[in-house]
């Protein structure tokens, strides 16, 4: 029998043996499944975002029953409720960190609705200090035909009349911004820029923009960047996975991570609220979001 005369391995058998020995235990550990060890802590929450849950998301969820599994995964507000369920919301230590005032189809751009949404954003801004809470929002309105600058300066007008009543309630009023392309047709304050000259014209440190993500995703896109240059004009934010609205996770084109450590890095200690409609378990979906966020 002959003996084969032993050759020294090429440099390319060597890495190709090496790249198969590491597929192999890549294979092998991603089998295995991933133990905590008994004395490994749990995650421990960062809080560096204070995260808040839109009630009109959860459809005919009693307000008690979000409230309970909200303070539970670590959020600290269920917004856009009334007073009526405000006590649900502290039975569980949370508070209403935006407070609604007048609908949005009715707004601050057109003189005729004056009268009616200042008083209602009144009685909201009255309610909301008897309680201590931080905010309420208001909103520009449909266009109907107006001009964009006189939207601005019939908003302005607005403004003026009410801002030192705000002021002095030490409340924060916040325009919302909304997307005209798929959800809110011909509402007015639909871009960054246009809600950014509001606030700059009325000038007061308790009037800003409640930047909603998922809206400015789908009529600018650039949010990090946006967010950035603008974000002493921002009072408050909300998220949405786009398109569709729904979770936030990988499901979607927007990478929310990102989003929120942008947030953080302005400096910004107020909220975020989370206003996406769940497509899967709820309470599932809002523990994700929440661990998303907490960044």
């Amino acid at each position: 029998m002959r003996q084969e005369t032993s050759r020294p391995l090429s440099r390319r058998a060597l890495l190709a043996r090496a790249a198969a020995v590491a597929a192999a235990g890549a294979v092998a550990s991603a089998a295995e499944p991933a133990v905590r060890s008994p004395e490994e802590s749990p995650r421990q929450p960062k809080g560096r975002i204070q995260q808040s849950v839109c009630q009109w998301c959860y459809g005919s969820m009693p307000v008690d029953q979000l409230a309970k599994h909200s303070a539970e995964i670590g959020l600290k507000s269920v917004e856009l409720i009334g007073p009526d369920l405000w006590p649900a919301a502290k039975k569980h230590g949370l508070i209403c960190a935006m407070v609604p005032s007048h609908p949005l189809h009715i707004g601050l751009s057109h003189v005729e609705e004056h009268d009616e949404c200042l008083s209602k954003i009144r009685t909201s801004v009255e309610k909301s200090a008897e309680v201590g809470f931080p905010n309420v929002i208001t909103f520009s309105g449909l266009r109907r035909g107006l001009p964009d600058d006189v939207g601005i300066e019939n908003c302005v007008k607005a403004l003026k009349k009410i801002m030192s009543f705000v002021e002095e309630k030490k409340i924060n009023l916040c325009m919302e911004l909304l997307n005209s392309k798929v959800d809110h047709k011909d509402y007015q304050c639909d871009r960054t820029n246009w809600g950014v000259e509001v606030v700059k014209r009325v000038g007061s440190p308790r009037f800003k923009l409640l930047y909603d993500i998922y809206h400015m995703q789908i009529m600018e896109g650039d949010v990090v960047r946006t967010i950035r240059e603008n974000h002493q004009y921002i009072g408050h934010y909300h998220t949405g996975g786009n398109p569709g609205r729904n979770e936030i996770d990988d499901t979607q084109e927007l990478h929310y991570p990102a989003v929120m450590k942008a947030i953080v890095e302005t400096g910004y200690t107020g909220y975020v609220g989370q206003e996406f409609i769940p497509k899967r378990d709820p309470m599932t979906s809002l523990r994700q979001a929440y661990e998303i966020c907490d960044v």
